[in-house]
């Protein structure tokens, strides 16, 4: 019920498509998209477009629903050595472009390290928090963690906001493009 469709028309009149996070309910929300959407989006990003990913919308990217990359995504949290045993809310430590930093983490997916043309940031236990891939024509970045996470998100969470990010991570995503 959004005011502007996904449609082909409308992808073409923008820069950048992203595909926020919400839930747990993939198949959910592959049905809310529906197979013209998802058709939509595959050639938006085919023909050169860019797709952002943020942990649903990253995992929704994977090669069983848009398949913008060319792998399955499973969970990151009760991975070896991550520090979130279960779909918790939490701050977790991250290196993004090479510094230390937290990010707001929400049971965001596990990429594996063969597909990314480049790694933009990793967790503590050396597995990758965010990713740029391409696909036909086009760029896809994914990011397990939410690094567009507002302070609001860390005090619901009853995470102090001092494990909030140093570094506008978002931003970091963004020129990634």
């Amino acid at each position: 019920d959004e005011p502007i469709d996904i449609t082909p028309q409308t992808l073409a009149g923008y820069d950048l498509y992203v595909q926020p996070g919400g839930g747990q309910d993939i198949p959910g929300a592959l049905r809310s998209l529906g197979d013209a959407r998802i058709e939509a989006i595959r050639d938006y990003v085919a023909n050169g477009g860019r797709y952002l990913g943020l942990c649903m919308g990253a995992y929704l990217a994977d090669d069983s629903n848009l398949g913008l990359i060319p792998q399955d995504l499973d969970g990151e949290a009760g991975r070896p050595g991550f520090e979130v045993p279960d779909i918790a809310d939490a701050a977790v430590q991250v290196t993004w472009e090479g510094k230390p930093d937290h990010v707001f983490f929400q049971d965001g997916p596990y990429f594996p390290k063969v597909a990314p043309n480049r790694v933009i940031a990793t967790y503590r236990n050396g597995d990758v928090a965010a990713a740029r891939y391409t696909f036909e024509k086009g760029v896809v970045i994914l990011s397990g963690p939410h690094p567009e996470a507002s302070a609001q998100w860390f005090e619901n969470a009853e995470i102090p906001l001092s494990q909030m990010p140093q570094r506008d991570l978002f931003g970091s995503l963004i020129r990634h493009f």
